[in-house]
């Protein structure tokens, strides 16, 4: 397992760089292939590379993602190694040790029967191009397991998640020279200053109404990037503001976009254009239970720890299998600690662990 480990980690595969995600995808592909003992469906959507295989009907979906956060070139600053038991890299703990316990996890069992294996390369950048081959895939299964990183280095899983939403909010003015005439300008950055403060106070209302509501806590709408102007000495005419939303009820999510539709301009002659909306809806609690309860008893009887769950803010493609009508367990892939920093880790032992657990849940849910 550490040697198939050490392979995908060496191949590089950033978001960003579709050649780079294509070459993990060969990667990959050859690993399923020899553990599996079939090769991939290859399908490429706008320039970005994802793997499909298909075992029979399928009753339990198994997904992953190949790509990372980490830039080309991170491997000279962030090199592999395994010392004392703790495996490092760039994208080793989300989620490539992922990737090789679910491949040793189906390739330890009689026969892959009844399992659709889906890995897709745009994860970490929403899985714009890979969620209708997720919704897809998860339709008409008893179980789908996500193989994200544990929720923490104890191990715990992921049973449920909020949803995510992006907006930006344009705010057209009129330019003007700031020192000869700027009251013949629309001062853009004035008016994204109000919008600011109209999305705090929209956040804060909102949360206020929902802390009480779910295991997953009030929704947050956050107002992120900042932008405005083009020039020194030239009143404003175009502004931006990126606005970053998590909720934890599809009820929610809509009535903080109906809000955020909602907001006018306060600034004489400024207009205001709001793009983006909903991206992953939540994942909530009833989604995973069962399937958290099986995974339980399966650890006890396996004589590992007791497994706990946890909540979490951050989305996965979790969100899109659960939304599909698919039972949905999160987090059953590497544990370790630091996901998209510099102190990214697996522990190595619990690799095995992990895998057999995952078997195990495949066995009991694909009958």
């Amino acid at each position: 397992m550490l040697a198939d480990l050490e392979e995908l980690v060496l191949c590089e595969s950033f978001s960003a760089d579709h050649a780079a995600v294509a070459r993990s995808a060969e990667v990959v592909g050859a690993l399923g292939t020899r553990l599996l003992g079939a090769g991939p469906e290859t399908i490429v959507i706008d320039g970005v590379t994802h793997l499909r295989w298909t075992f029979g009907t399928p009753r339990v979906l198994l997904v992953g993602h190949h790509d990372t956060v980490w830039p080309m070139g991170s491997l000279q600053d962030h090199p592999w190694s395994v010392t004392a038991g703790i495996a490092r890299g760039p994208g080793v703990l989300d989620m490539k040790a992922g990737l090789v316990q679910m491949f040793h996890a189906l390739a330890s069992l009689p026969s892959p029967d009844g399992v659709c294996v889906l890995v897709n390369g745009d994860e970490e950048v929403g899985s714009q191009t890979s969620r209708g081959l997720i919704e897809d895939s998860a339709r008409g299964c008893a179980a789908a397991f996500v193989l994200e990183p544990a929720a923490n280095a104890e191990g715990a899983l992921k049973t449920a998640r909020k949803g995510t939403s992006r907006y930006e909010v344009v705010v057209h003015g009129k330019a003007a020279h700031a020192g000869l005439e700027p009251e013949k300008g629309v001062n853009a950055a004035i008016e994204a200053a109000h919008q600011v403060l109209s999305i705090a106070d929209l956040g804060a209302s909102m949360g206020a109404a929902g802390a009480a509501h779910s295991v997953l806590g009030a929704p947050t709408v956050t107002p992120t990037l900042l932008s405005a102007g083009s020039a020194r000495n030239t009143v404003p005419a175009l502004a931006r503001v990126s606005v970053d939303v998590r909720v934890p009820t599809s009820t929610a999510q809509d009535r903080i976009d109906a809000l955020m539709r909602g907001l006018t301009a306060q600034t004489h002659g400024a207009r205001l254009k709001v793009l983006g909306g909903g991206q992953r809806p939540p994942m909530e609690p009833e989604s995973s239970a069962e399937l958290f309860a099986l995974a339980s008893r399966l650890a006890s009887e396996l004589g590992q720890e007791p497994l706990r769950g946890i909540a979490v803010g951050g989305a996965s493609d979790g969100n899109y299998t659960a939304a599909a009508g698919c039972p949905t367990l999160d987090g059953l892939g590497a544990v370790g600690d630091g996901a998209h920093a510099d102190t990214e880790y697996v522990e190595v032992a619990q690799m095995v662990p992990r895998t057999r657990l995952l078997a195990q849940l495949i066995t009991q849910t694909r009958r």
